[in-house]
């Protein structure tokens, strides 16, 4: 029995609780081991199709920002083993679903965006993916699809006929992303309410057009993707697939991939190499097997060897998920420079140039600047309140020196033979000033 939209049917892999087998496939024994799986709707099934010969695969991501951030890599990283072991990723990007808005784990609806932004946002995240997975025409190449060359197209009472009469409003209602936003009393727009319809058309069109048989999502896309294999049964009489991953949380169960500055971007003008370093290197222990696991592609028995140290020892292991991590994002010299400039400056107390910088007029400096001030704009600090009760507290260093009033002006007397002072903010965050 095919798995259904009112009562879809999963089944656990290798280290989900309720396993009976090893999966056969490569895909899905070696996703399995490093933890990138959380439920799929046929497990046997897709195992033997996928041991047949190579399968099409797709994630969509809408384009919300000119980047992703750290949140995304899960799926990268998964579309990136699904081609290393022979198979055709699809990186869907959302040109017509973003002008909608995907109403999955927020509280309220999306700003909208018009159509200048989303092209600009869709080019920036595209650049990303250059990275990851190898793209192209050849018969293993990895596919890019945007799912307004077909969603702009749509004419509303043909669609309705045609796809809506396949969907059922009150499984709709009771999609956890409408029913949690339905008990909190927050507003949920007829707009938002359609997502799943479109994304399980898009499921069904990828299916026709490129012959794809999997979705892959996060766990909060279950719904919608069991949508587009439900819709694709009903409609077409085709078997397709859905694999999601976990939600990741870091082991204090904070949410994975935020930082005192913000979202942690995979693009390097946002986030640069050298923060995007730290953000690994300052994983806690209990995450570094997770991590170096789903986040770098060391083999499984190595990875073993570096989760089994202990105190000291771990922040090594620290610092190979973090040069693993920062390689496969910005490339091995970049992840290295990153290395070295930590080492530097934990280790050598160098300057760091490759540290977060913030430029500051000459002139400002002259007159001098409120020390929580420049906190603040060198991104160590949210806001003058938060900076303010870093110094209080005595996190707060300016070229290593204690600061110890939260009233403290910072000048050019505070500058370097080269013009730049550090801002630290506890051990970890730094920051350079730069007279201009």
């Amino acid at each position: 029995m095919p798995p259904s939209f009112d009562n879809p049917r999963t089944t656990a892999l290798a280290g989900v609780p309720g396993v009976r087998t090893t999966p056969r496939s490569d895909f899905l024994a070696a996703a399995s081991e490093r933890g990138f799986i959380h439920q799929c709707t046929d497990l046997d099934a897709l195992d033997a199709r996928l041991a047949e010969g190579p399968v099409l695969a797709y994630v969509g991501y809408d384009c919300t920002a000119d980047s992703l951030h750290v949140g995304s890599l899960v799926s990268i990283m998964l579309l990136r083993l699904f081609q290393k072991c022979g198979h055709r990723p699809i990186v869907l990007l959302g040109g017509g679903t973003t002008r909608i808005g995907d109403p999955s784990g927020k509280d309220e609806a999306r700003r909208l965006l018009s159509a200048e932004e989303i092209a600009r946002n869709m080019a920036g995240i595209r650049r990303i993916f250059d990275k990851f997975i190898a793209f192209g025409d050849g018969p293993a190449d990895a596919i890019f699809a945007n799912n307004g060359d077909w969603l702009d197209k749509l004419l509303y009472i043909p669609l309705l006929r045609e796809v809506g009469r396949h969907f059922s409003v009150s499984r709709m209602l009771s999609q956890e992303s409408v029913r949690l936003r339905l008990e909190r009393e927050e507003p949920l727009s007829f707009l938002e309410f359609n997502y799943m319809i479109l994304q399980a058309y898009d499921f069904r069109e990828l299916s026709r057009r490129l012959g794809c048989e999997l979705q892959i999502g996060g766990s909060d896309q279950w719904g919608n993707i069991v949508a587009g294999i439900e819709l694709a049964r009903k409609s077409d009489g085709k078997t397709l697939y859905g694999l999601t991953t976990p939600l990741i949380t870091t082991a204090s169960g904070a949410k994975m991939g935020k930082t005192a500055e913000g979202a942690v971007w995979l693009n390097a003008e946002l986030f640069s190499p050298y923060q995007y370093w730290q953000f690994w290197r300052n994983t806690e222990d209990g995450d570094v097997g997770r991590f170096l696991r789903l986040f770098t592609e060391l083999p499984i028995a190595e990875i073993k060897k570096l989760e089994a140290l202990e105190e000291a020892e771990l922040n090594e292991a620290k610092k190979i998920l973090a040069t693993e991590a920062t390689a496969l994002c910005h490339g091995r010299q970049a992840a290295e420079a990153a290395e070295e400039t930590a080492r530097s400056v934990f280790e050598e107390g160098g300057s760091g140039e490759e540290l977060p910088q913030v430029l500051i007029p000459r002139k400002s400096l002259a007159r001098g600047v409120a020390a929580f001030e420049l906190f603040v704009r060198a991104g160590l600090a949210s806001s003058n309140g938060e900076a303010r009760r870093l110094i209080r507290g005595g996190g707060a260093r300016v070229n290593d020196r204690l600061m110890t009033s939260e009233t403290e002006s910072l000048s050019l007397a505070d500058l370097d033979e080269e013009g730049k002072m550090r801002l630290s903010a506890g051990k970890k965050r730094h920051a350079l000033v730069r007279a201009i």
